[in-house]
């Protein structure tokens, strides 16, 4: 069993807020995968189903995200789980929008849901880290990540949440690296084949590929 968990803070005013990606993502999951209505339990909301032959239980802590931990540490609990078989999808504001990374381990850079999950159940816990974007200053941080995203943003928000659910059996599964290939299929599909070059004839003009890049494509090739 794997225990999935989205961070974000409970309420509609905070609904599409950039913090709340993690929110997104199991919403988009459970509605793709078939999982059963959620329901309220240690202190989050609660969605259990399957992937195949992997049982998955989806938590959305309510709690709000500083005390997210909380939440976490009760559902590994009740559960029988070891921090091993948790995996947390989270804001990123260190990667560019639409950026997705798999990690296993590590610190909490100031993330106030991490950091409270770290305090309850250690670090060696898996996470899913869903770029946002940086405001340009450490000031606005705190004001970047409570605001909604932009309209925007819109095309590669979806794409990226696709994406994520997608990879989602793989997750479940542990398999890191399937998930991110899942993921970059949507975000970062193969871009067509022009065919071979064959020889230019002075006689007729060479007109340049067309640019086939999907919009996510292009925003995320500025950030490169």
């Amino acid at each position: 069993m794997k225990l999935i968990v989205g961070l974000g803070n409970p309420g509609a005013k905070y609904a599409h807020n950039r913090h709340n990606i993690g929110f997104m993502a199991l919403d988009r999951i459970a509605a793709d995968h078939g999982f059963d209505a959620w329901k309220g339990k240690h202190q989050g909301s609660v969605n259990e189903g399957r992937f195949g032959s992997v049982r998955a239980v989806l938590l959305k802590p309510e709690t709000f995200m500083n005390n997210s931990g909380q939440s976490v540490q009760s559902a590994m609990r009740f559960y029988k789980l070891e921090p091993e078989d948790v995996i947390v999808l989270h804001d990123e504001i260190d990667l560019a929008p639409g950026k997705v990374k798999f990690k296993i381990g590590g610190g909490h850079a100031g993330h106030n849901g991490l950091r409270s999950i770290h305090q309850h159940i250690g670090p060696e816990f898996a996470r899913v880290r869903l770029g946002v974007g940086h405001p340009g200053h450490k000031d606005r941080v705190p004001s970047y990540v409570l605001h909604d995203f932009a309209k925007a943003d819109d095309a590669w928000l979806d794409e990226v949440l696709r994406g994520v659910s997608d990879g989602a059996p793989d997750l479940a599964q542990g398999d890191g690296a399937k998930f991110m290939n899942a993921v970059s299929l949507r975000i970062a599909p193969p871009r067509p084949s022009t065919g071979t070059k064959g020889p230019s004839s002075p006689a007729v003009a060479q007109t340049p590929a067309p640019d086939n890049r999907t919009s996510l494509q292009r925003l995320m090739d500025r950030f490169k």
